[in-house]
């Protein structure tokens, strides 16, 4: 067992035991299947993942696992989530490690993914809400004279927060968009998913 598949077995296990949570989300503002598309999505990345004969490599596995959230994951989500994790498998190298710098190289090329696929940006009510304020964490400014594991609890709060910033705003993306000011008050379910992946990874992590 590699330590990266549990990594993403433990991530996956997360969103798919909050399906129903997501999808009463999704159902406020939107067309109420977003969690039950990620659950689907994440169960076929387990199975691909499965399938490698070799799963040490965190490139490789990410890739994998990006295009079978591409394939099986329905509406918006999918190719949104599907290219942040490619783009951040292709981002990995021989430099790649457990460390500060690696986070934040992998991040950084996932929210390009997003906001090159997606055109949003944050203060749209999207995964990015979540997922910027994580990656602000890891950036250098940021991490002077601190530990990967400070750093990691600082990012599942900004998380949360950015999570909480999303009830605030009206959607400008996606099918919520459509009800503009009327989404206030309701989370945006993909900044949702986006918390709940990372906090799934650091609690695997601090294990």
């Amino acid at each position: 067992m590699s330590r990266i598949k549990d990594a993403f077995d433990a991530v996956a296990a997360a969103i798919i035991a909050q399906k129903d949570y997501l999808s009463d989300i999704d159902a406020k503002a939107g067309d109420g299947d977003h969690g039950f598309n990620m659950a689907r999505g994440f169960r076929a990345a387990q199975e691909k993942v499965d399938e490698m004969d070799d799963t040490s490599l965190p490139g490789p596995v990410l890739i994998k696992i990006g295009k079978a959230l591409i394939q099986n994951v329905g509406g918006a989500a999918g190719p949104l989530y599907g290219a942040a994790f490619v783009k951040a498998g292709e981002a990995c190298d021989e430099e790649t490690r457990m460390n500060i710098k690696s986070f934040e190289k992998l991040l950084a090329a996932a929210i390009e993914a997003i906001q090159s696929r997606g055109r949003a940006e944050q203060g749209d009510k999207t995964i990015l809400d979540a997922l910027i304020p994580i990656h602000d964490c890891f950036l250098p400014e940021n991490v002077e004279d601190k530990n990967l594991f400070e750093v990691l609890q600082e990012a599942s709060k900004a998380a949360g927060d950015g999570v909480n910033y999303t009830k605030e705003i009206p959607a400008k993306k996606g099918r919520a968009s459509l009800v503009g000011e009327r989404s206030i008050g309701v989370e945006d379910p993909g900044a949702v998913s986006t918390m709940l992946m990372y906090r799934a990874l650091y609690q695997f992590l601090k294990r």
